[in-house]
């Protein structure tokens, strides 16, 4: 008859070293905006990887959003286009959540579907300077841009950051315009 098997028990030190094991394999997932930028790319594609279509985006609350003079598609002559933005207004509350950008923007492929590009992280200015009362936010390890009021989109002043993680942009990965996007007329 064979001898029982001694009972494996796990004492505070091996319990202790499973846990940081276990927090060393979540971190890059949790990548606050204070982590790195190459965290949070990673963070950032991994937490938006289901919203390659718009389909994926109006199902976690995003909608369509349109400018003033109701277009939907935005260009810049000249520079390109941003494209289409699918935004969450639940997420225009003053923080910067690298998981949960505030836009996610499409741009239209060669067959005519919309297909993610980027990602725009907004914060509004008056809010952000309520807890900082100088500089603009910063992720990725880029400064957001700063855009007044009387914008096409009729929002008061606006910090905002595009990040091109889903489609090259050979204007920089973190500039507003992609010259290799571009918007179908009446759109």
């Amino acid at each position: 008859m064979r001898a029982p098997r001694p009972r494996r028990s796990f004492g505070p030190r091996s319990v202790g070293a499973v846990a940081l094991a276990v927090a060393a394999l979540l971190a890059p997932l949790a990548a606050p905006a204070t982590a790195g930028p190459a965290h949070q790319v990673a963070a950032a594609k991994a937490a938006t990887k289901t919203f390659t279509h718009p389909r994926g985006a109006t199902k976690a609350g995003y909608g369509l959003l349109k400018d003033a003079a109701g277009i939907a598609c935005i260009a810049m002559k000249g520079m390109g286009a941003m494209g289409v933005h699918y935004a969450n207004p639940s997420l225009v509350d003053g923080k910067i959540q690298v998981r949960h950008p505030e836009a996610i923007v499409y741009r239209f492929t060669r067959n005519g579907h919309l297909k993610m590009a980027a990602l725009e992280y907004l914060v509004l200015r008056k809010v952000w300077r309520q807890n900082h009362p100088t500089g603009r936010p910063e992720l990725f390890g880029h400064r957001f841009n700063f855009t007044p009021k009387g914008n096409r989109f009729g929002l008061p002043p606006y910090f905002s950051l595009h990040a091109w993680l889903w489609y090259d942009n050979p204007a920089g990965n973190y500039t507003m315009w992609n010259p290799r996007v571009h918007c179908p007329a009446g759109i």
